[in-house]
């Protein structure tokens, strides 16, 4: 069905609505702005809500309704949903037929929110689609008033002061007040002006505008610490009242489609919200610990594995090889590194370079964090059989140019892995070991043939994450430069002084740093390494072997990094274990 989909601008120009001129500057405009193709030919004056809107029905075999229509209008059950959840969502129940509730809609693509609402009534909907304006009209004069951001909305309110406290500072006093009085009855944690969702809100608005990666909330013994991890450090952000742990929990549970009542086991679910127009993703997962369950959400922003190759942090050399390997057209390319080194990024800009009409693309996630249009991406879903090895036999029967495993984590996947590369076909894939030459052995540890590793491995490439400096960056002077972070990275001072900076913190950047760059460790293989890897030779020799054929260490390229400005001595020191 997805693939024979026609796109909206070949639906607009089939009912005349516009000509293939006017699509293709649709198209254009859509490109340039981040919009959808139908809200770029709205900006353009070239078509109306309506007119998009029906498009949209016949797109996604969808129906559409008019709520100017006094038939329509007749249907509406204000009593299936709470009002805020209709404003929040922008939705409108249209009354149950055939045993499913009818829900007028204006996007078709946000599943999550249908989910959702699946979860809320606890029976399936029938979607319709409707203009945004005719539901927004409805909702704000007849479904109480204050339009659709009200004081729940996520972006009606400004992004809480850093240094504040989320309770006291970022919510009005008049909301702690409500919660001293209600935090020992049962609180509500679904309607939007409830103190809670207000506070939950305001965390996730605040995390996202900070450039967070994960939030971490953490109860204690006798408090909730919150934490934002930040260019790949920990933060602590505040210390919320233990009152205020079951609420909040509760609260992230819901709009992650947990059970909330299930505190023993560990959970994971996904949660999907607008911040400043921007759809952002978070994984959430919910572990039990000895004060409560302690929660994690991963932020997931659109555009972060699509940053390009030249902005990961390739020196000139590295980027050359690196663009030669994944155009090989057989063979398996290993990425290695710990939990957060970037990885997956790194994967995925590979994918949007070979991303074209003439190669297909299959891949095996768990979970799949980020979409791809063009590009197959199988979720892996062990509860009901589905597999990594299930998924990767069914892959090759698909006849893929490329394909993507997330991870090589047992034998079984890896071996599957090399069979497809040693039938022609590019294998990327991810392991978790410390560096490049120590992924042959932990093949071979996993059980895989040392042959099989040696003939099909094409090359395999350790990275770590760096922060870099801010441009508020000072020239160190000799006594800002500490001789055990410049002897760990193999820099001598008289070689320092005049090319190192130092982080300068400022209001934007407290730490000095400001984002994050990737340093990598590329090892190709060659017939003595084939060889020693063939011999079980120890990761020690394998890596003596990497070097004398040019392979330059992770430290190495760190301190290249260093020299150009990038970042600090300590910094690389910190992510690439120098003894």
């Amino acid at each position: 069905m997805a693939r024979s989909r026609k796109k909206l601008g070949q639906i607009l120009v089939a009912q005349g609505t516009i000509n293939a001129e006017q699509a293709d500057q649709g198209v254009k405009h859509a490109k340039e702005t981040g919009k959808r193709v139908g809200e770029a030919l709205i900006d353009l004056g070239i078509v109306d809500e309506m007119q998009v809107i029906k498009a949209l029905a016949a797109q996604y075999g969808m129906k559409y309704v008019d709520l100017s229509n006094d038939k329509v209008r007749k249907l509406i059950d204000d009593s299936a949903l709470d009002k805020s959840v209709m404003r929040k969502n922008l939705v409108i129940p249209l009354g149950k037929s055939g045993g499913k509730m009818r829900i007028a809609i204006h996007d078709p693509m946000d599943l999550e929110m249908l989910d959702n609402l699946r979860f809320r009534l606890n029976m399936d909907i029938e979607p319709m689609l409707a203009t945004k304006s005719q539901i927004k009209g409805y909702l704000e004069g007849e479904a109480g008033g204050g339009g659709v951001a009200g004081a729940g909305s996520l972006t009606a309110d400004p992004a809480p002061d850093q240094q504040g406290s989320l309770v006291t500072d970022s919510i009005d006093r008049s909301i702690d007040r409500s919660l001293d009085r209600s935090m020992d009855r049962s609180i509500d944690v679904s309607s939007e002006d409830s103190p809670v969702v207000k506070l939950v809100n305001r965390i996730l608005d605040e995390a996202v505008r900070n450039r967070t990666s994960d939030i971490h909330i953490e109860p204690m013994e006798d408090r909730v610490r919150l934490r934002y991890r930040i260019d790949g450090v920990c933060v602590e952000r505040d210390n919320l009242p233990k009152r205020m742990q079951n609420a909040i929990l509760s609260r992230l549970k819901l709009m992650a489609g947990m059970n909330i009542a299930e505190k023993r086991i560990p959970q994971d679910g996904r949660i999907k919200i607008f911040v400043d127009e921007v759809g952002i993703d978070f994984r959430v997962s919910a572990c039990p610990a000895y004060h409560g369950e302690s929660v994690v959400l991963r932020i997931l922003r659109p555009d972060a594995v699509r940053i390009g190759l030249e902005n990961l942090g390739f020196e000139a050399e590295n980027l050359e090889t690196f663009n030669r390997i994944i155009r090989r057209p057989n063979g398996i390319f290993l990425v290695t590194g710990p939990t957060g080194s970037g990885k997956t990024t790194t994967l995925y800009s590979a994918l949007d370079v070979l991303n074209r009409p003439d190669r297909k693309i299959i891949t095996a996630e768990d979970p799949v964090e980020y979409n791809f249009e063009g590009i197959n991406q199988c979720q892996v879903r062990e509860g009901i059989g589905l597999t990594f090895p299930s998924i990767l036999r069914s892959m090759l029967r698909q006849a893929p140019n490329v394909i993507l495993v997330g991870e090589i984590r047992d034998r079984e996947v890896g071996e599957i892995a090399i069979q497809a590369a040693l039938t022609g076909h590019l294998v990327f894939s991810t392991l978790h070991t410390n560096d490049a030459p120590s992924a042959m052995t932990r093949l071979i540890d996993m059980g895989i043939k040392p042959f099989l590793v040696a003939s099909s491995i094409q090359a395999v490439m350790a990275q770590r994450l760096i922060r870099v400096l801010h441009k508020s960056k000072q020239l160190a002077d000799e006594s800002d430069l500490d001789p055990k972070y410049l002897n760990l990275i193999r820099l001598k001072m008289e070689d320092a002084i005049g090319k190192v900076y130092k982080a300068v913190p400022t209001d934007e950047a407290p730490s000095g740093y400001k984002g994050r760059k990737a340093i990598f460790e590329m090892m190709i293989m060659n017939s003595e390494i084939r060889d020693l890897a063939f011999n079980r030779a120890p990761s020690s020799r394998i890596r003596k072997a990497a070097i004398t054929a040019g392979m330059k260490e992770l430290v190495e390229d760190g301190r290249t990094k260093v020299l150009n400005g990038v970042t600090t001595p300590e910094e690389i020191a910190r992510v690439s274990q120098a003894e």
